[in-house]
């Protein structure tokens, strides 16, 4: 089907899909043997970078202006701090403040990677580096409409805390599992689909999704998700938030 033009990716305008049989691949900037698929950008109306990275041994990212967020996929990465050098296996993910580190690849190794400005908050100090695994990762189930209070998990990867502006965490759903309602909010997000799949309503669209998907939800888009198949569903979302919405604006 994909030579008769056709593909399951769509973006209507608030909202898109993006299936891996069209992701492009292209270098970024200062990247040394490892080249991007670029998922969300401020071209298609996104306040913020999202893109899978992919390298070789010894590749790695090159500079950014902006906060960064990196979750190893596969193989391994070292994120390097002066003398001090961070070890990065499938489940681990790295907060990054500023520009001062580098993350280079062991083994060919693919990350979601996340970028986005900072928004300061007055007298609130920005961030450190972080360093974490999702095993580590606070987790707490989501109620469900069934009264079940284990069908749905999710592991908060980043602190609660005002001086984060966005938070990523892990959903994983029970084959069966719901979002118990139909969300509409301000915040926008950024879901990369690990395990599994199911169905996806954005706005007034319902999309089948399975793992290696990519989504972009706009702020206000309908959303909802229900998990179909015999084994667990699991996404890895973004979202802004901790910031009042006139400033983010």
């Amino acid at each position: 089907m994909i030579h008769l033009g056709q593909t399951r990716s769509a973006m209507p305008g608030n909202h898109a899909l993006l299936t891996p049989d069209t992701f492009v691949r292209a270098p970024l900037p200062g990247m040394q043997r490892a080249t991007a698929i670029v998922h969300a950008a401020p071209a298609m109306g996104a306040a913020f970078t999202q893109y899978t990275a992919e390298f070789e041994a010894g590749g790695s990212l090159g500079p950014t202006a902006a906060q960064r967020f990196l979750f190893v996929l596969e193989g391994e990465l070292t994120v390097t701090a002066g003398r001090k050098r961070h070890a990065l296996q499938p489940g681990g993910y790295a907060y990054l403040p500023d520009d001062s580190y580098t993350v280079s690849a062991v083994s060919a190794s693919r990350a979601a990677v996340i970028e986005k400005a900072y928004l300061p908050l007055k007298g609130v100090r920005r961030p450190k580096l972080l360093i974490g695994t999702e095993a580590g990762a606070p987790a707490a189930p989501l109620m469900g409409p069934q009264g079940s209070d284990d069908w749905l998990t999710v592991h908060k990867l980043l602190p609660e805390e005002p001086a984060f502006d966005f938070a990523v965490n892990t959903m994983t759903y029970l084959p069966g599992a719901t979002l118990p309602m139909v969300e509409i909010h301000v915040m926008e997000h950024g879901l990369l689909m690990l395990e599994g799949g199911g169905i996806y309503r954005l706005d007034d669209c319902w999309y089948p999704v399975t793992a290696g998907d990519f989504i972009w939800m706009g702020p206000y888009c309908p959303q909802w998700f229900g998990a179909l198949g015999k084994t667990p569903a699991k996404y890895l979302i973004y979202k802004d938030w901790n910031r009042h919405p006139l400033e983010a604006a």
